[in-house]
């Protein structure tokens, strides 16, 4: 268990909550959400020591052992990726290292003997004989090959010392394990993995993610930074979400008796319990919400934006033709013989470990690279708008807000100008700050307005929900389900991919799978494309 007892934070004269009591349980997962800049980062390294609060303190049961996922990639540039993972459990690693320094003296004593001898007892008490294949297993689990596990870890890529680090954090079962933005970097089948682990996990796990489909997954509570408190509430985030909607609902509906909107609450918390699977975590969230009254659910602060694309003119049946593309970078192969047609409607996640491969095919397709070899032809009647997941050289200008974005608009009225803007949550003098100081989520803001002022017919979108909260990223979600033009997506939201493409291309070094009419869940589940994939990873 881990406690916060009236903990408090302030920075100079802005408070990010106060007087926070809360208790973490065993055998729980929390997701700990709030808006960007609440301090849900800020609040897990409270939990850890990393710093101080204002007030209060934390208090954790007595013996228990904290882990957490640590974000210097730095840190641990001259160890080996084993040994960085066996450092992840404190103790153990201490007792390792004093153990080698006794053995190592020439003139072993009989005392030495005996500190040996005891250190050797809690090396075995800490399952310390296993230590090494634990770690190896998590490694291979999380896609850090065999061969790689004594290479030091400065030798790896940044996204492979992410899943060491990972693999640090889960090391040795902790009794509380704390994750900030854990799927960062992993592709589907590590975030999978990644999800059943949390789920069969008996300890207490607090987690922080921007994806919903995670969250969904392993969550037994939702903790909740808002109106500067943290509130935990039972179930998973889409019935926070839901409920505090429906709340909010609700109170706008100042004529609607007590009684009905108690059963309509009652109704939709029965609805979700019923609804929970066989998983761990299902069934601590339905026991959970079955006890939930009227009471405790309460709508949010927070605020979506209004994202919401059109299209100028309607495209024709004929989108894209793409025909034995080729291209490497580098010497790197990005893609060989890639061959596939877009139809009108489609809606395609384009997926793969390789984030660069991904973005280059796009930028080819684009015009902005050039292929080594190989066609594409889009339809005449195509307008086309496209959401780059870099996108810093858009902001690199002496213009406020307002300009800038006048710049992408046919009506450069600035009424109609603030209008648009106050509907992506930059409302009066929010408005006028200069591009070049906007956080990463308000730049992703006005690069989606940008876009809605396109009105192509055909959208293009690589990694777009990075940077986004959660609202941000269900108000994009709705955006784009709803959207009756064409869609080529690249995205490591599981839910976005989920529920708005309806066709899956899957990039491989040796060529591509091509399988309309069927959604992610389905494609990953299919047994047929799971050799076709191993066959063309080998």
């Amino acid at each position: 268990m881990i406690q916060a007892n009236d903990v408090s934070l302030q920075y100079g004269g802005r408070k990010l909550f106060s007087k926070v009591n809360i208790v973490f349980s065993p055998g729980n997962c929390y997701g700990l959400i709030g808006a960007n800049g609440s301090g849900k980062s800020t609040f897990l390294k409270i939990l850890t020591g990393e710093i101080d609060s204002t007030k209060g303190d934390i208090a954790v049961t007595k013996g228990h052992r904290i882990s957490s996922l640590k974000q210097d990639q730095f840190a641990f540039d001259e160890y080996s990726v084993l040994m960085s993972v066996i450092m992840g459990h404190k103790k153990l690693y201490e007792i390792m290292v004093k153990k080698d320094e006794v053995y190592a003296k020439e003139d072993f004593s009989d005392a030495d003997g005996m500190i040996a001898s005891e250190l050797e007892a809690e090396f075995a008490d800490l399952d310390g004989w296993n230590a090494e294949s634990d770690a190896a297993k998590l490694l291979s689990d999380l896609g850090i090959a065999e061969e790689m596990h004594e290479m030091k870890m400065k030798q790896l890529e940044s996204g492979e010392k992410v899943r060491v680090l990972l693999a640090q954090a889960l090391f040795g079962n902790p009794d509380i394990l704390l994750l900030d933005e854990p799927t960062n970097h992993l592709d589907m089948e590590t975030s999978m993995w990644l999800e059943e682990f949390l789920c069969n996990f008996e300890n207490t796990a607090i987690v922080v993610s921007h994806d919903r489909h995670f969250l969904n997954k392993v969550c037994t509570h939702i903790a909740d930074i808002d109106f500067g408190k943290i509130q935990i509430y039972s179930g998973n985030y889409k019935f926070w979400m839901e409920s505090s909607e429906l709340a909010l609902r609700q109170r706008s509906e100042s004529n609607k008796k007590i009684a009905e909107k108690r059963k309509e609450l009652q109704d939709f918390i029965s609805r979700f319990s019923a609804n929970a699977s066989k998983s761990r975590q299902a069934t601590s969230r339905k026991k959970s919400l079955e006890k939930l009254t009227f009471d405790d659910i309460k709508p949010s602060s927070r605020k979506h934006p209004y994202i919401n694309f059109e299209q100028q003119r309607d495209a024709g049946n004929n989108i894209l033709e793409v025909e034995h593309l080729c291209k490497s970078i580098d010497g790197q192969v990005m893609f060989t013989d890639i061959s596939f047609r877009v139809d009108k409607g489609d809606k395609i996640a384009f997926v793969g470990p390789n984030n660069l491969v991904k973005a280059t095919l796009f930028e080819v397709l684009l015009g902005n690279t050039q292929a080594d070899s190989g066609t594409f032809k889009w339809g005449a009647s195509t307008r086309r708008a496209y959401y780059p997941k870099e996108n810093s050289s858009f902001f690199n200008v002496e213009l406020n807000i307002i300009d800038w974005l006048r710049q992408y608009s046919d009506n450069t009225d600035e009424n109609f100008v603030r209008g648009f803007l106050g509907r992506m949550l930059f409302s009066g003098d929010e408005s006028l700050k200069q591009v070049k100081v906007l956080s990463g989520g308000e730049k992703v803001r006005c690069m989606l307005s940008r876009m809605m002022l396109a009105q192509g017919n055909v959208l293009l979108f690589d990694e777009p929900t990075n940077h986004l909260d959660l609202e941000s990223i269900s108000s994009l979600n709705r955006g784009l389900d709803k959207y009756p033009g064409t869609v080529m997506l690249a995205s490591h939201d599981h839910q976005l991919m989920q529920t708005v493409a309806n066709r899956i291309i899957e990039i491989t070094p040796k060529g591509c799978i091509n399988k309309p009419q069927i959604s992610l869940d389905e494609y990953l589940a299919d047994e047929k494309i799971k050799h076709q994939r191993q066959a063309l990873y080998a």
